[in-house]
């Protein structure tokens, strides 16, 4: 019974994947939140039990579902950039400045005002911190009506000149990978006692070396794959010249392998390597071929999660939630993130001028999308410790996801209208 539901869903989420965005592309209503309706009611009905949807019983499914979709996306993510980031060019990594400021000071800000919140809350420690390090990443799968559209090819150099677009889409590229090492932070307070005895290993390794390797991973396996694609001298390697756009599933899961294998951060690999493809050859038609083979296959695997969420939203995920965690998921999407984010963007170097207008940097800030990394961050954890793994965690994560679907969702598409008129 339990296969014939999932082949029950993941149909239905096929069809709505084909049908839905030219059914609402003319109104402020999402896939994700239609997706997460649907599921509710679905919940709501006398459907036989079995879909694995409760994640004490199943979590290892819906780790590596989750953290399936979240590769797949990150692959889509580092396509679709335009903007070049050369590693030997200090103007090419000014114009990433924004990324950059919201990374490292955007981030931290809400993971530390999250896990206090958590704490004050009578979260033990390293399940404060945990929440933090889950809720902090913007998601690069619930996003797209706030990302860049796609990679643009042509004969000429190409550049993304939307600074709001390209800064969410940098930004969650990125921090899906850069928020692990609070992850781990929270494992290493939960399971190895005092941080005497792992302070300067999470350092070192967790949050500089890992990072490292990933980054590493992700830029000898782009550049390979790269070569063998554009410049091999076998005319049967040169997939490019015949578009074998399932290149790029071949690339996701080859870096995501190997900075695995080589302990480093695979999500971070991920998109490394697709921005290191996509470097090469930078005009060429393939990306955009390779871009939409990801994308076609990123919005199944969401609508599919978002489907089976919205159906254990109503069969008992919820049941857990308790008033401080609708506090904390309203007041992540409303006051941490926004602050943060417009901190981040506000502390510039003397004499540097701001690529972003106000308005543009409150939405920026704003909109910080929750979904489903965060799922994934605490299915990893939860293996590692009961303590990370309690209900109201899944409970007070679950609700923010949907509050920040519903909240986004409906704003996105008004305020980005209203972004491009001014």
């Amino acid at each position: 019974m339990t296969a014939d539901l999932v082949y029950l869903v993941a149909g239905a989420s096929l069809l709505l994947a084909v049908v839905l965005p030219d059914l609402l592309h003319r109104w402020a209503i999402s896939a994700p939140m239609v997706l997460v309706g649907v599921g509710m009611l679905i919940g709501l009905t006398p459907l036989p039990d079995g879909l694995p949807i409760d994640p004490q019983d199943n979590r290892a499914a819906i780790e590596h579902v989750t953290e399936l979709v979240v590769i797949v996306a990150l692959m889509g993510v580092g396509l679709a950039i335009d903007r070049p980031l050369r590693p030997r060019d200090r103007a090419s990594w000014a114009r990433w400045g924004v990324t950059w400021r919201l990374l490292a000071i955007g981030m931290p800000l809400t993971i530390g005002a999250v896990a206090l919140l958590g704490w004050l809350a009578g979260l033990a420690p390293a399940a404060a911190l945990l929440l933090g390090a889950a809720l902090a990443p913007t998601d690069p799968v619930l996003a797209s009506d706030v990302q860049v559209a796609g990679p643009q090819t042509g004969d000429h150099e190409v550049d993304e000149d939307d600074e709001v677009r390209f800064s969410l889409t940098s930004e969650a590229g990125l921090n899906d990978g850069l928020a692990f090492p609070f992850v781990y932070l929270a494992i290493l307070v939960a399971t190895e006692g005092s941080v005497w005895h792992w302070g300067f290993e999470w350092v070192g390794w967790y949050l500089l070396g890992k990072v490292l390797v990933g980054v590493v991973a992700g830029l000898v396996v782009g550049r390979a794959l790269a070569a063998l694609a554009f410049r091999s001298r076998s005319e049967a390697l040169r997939v490019a010249e015949r578009g074998e756009s399932l290149m790029s599933l071949a690339a996701l899961v080859a870096a995501y392998g190997v900075a695995e294998v080589v302990h480093g951060y695979g999500f971070l690999a991920v998109f490394v390597c697709a921005m290191t493809f996509r470097s090469a050859e930078r005009s060429h038609d393939y990306h955009a071929a390779m871009h939409e083979v990801v994308e076609r296959l990123e919005r199944l695997l969401t609508l599919f999660v978002l489907l089976v969420l919205g159906i254990a939203l109503t069969r008992g995920l919820l049941s857990a939630l308790e008033w401080w965690g609708v506090a904390i998921g309203l007041g992540l999407i409303a006051v941490i993130r926004p602050l943060a984010g417009w901190v981040s963007m506000s502390l510039r170097r003397p004499g540097d001028e701001p690529c972003l207008e106000r308005g543009e940097r409150w939405a920026v800030a704003f909109f910080g999308v929750r979904g489903v990394g965060s799922i994934y961050y605490l299915a990893y954890a939860g293996k590692e410790d009961s303590v990370l793994a309690a209900d109201p965690l899944w409970s007070t994560v679950a609700f923010t996801i949907v509050a920040s679907v519903l909240v986004h969702g409906i704003l996105s598409t008004p305020v980005m209208r209203r972004l491009n008129e001014t």
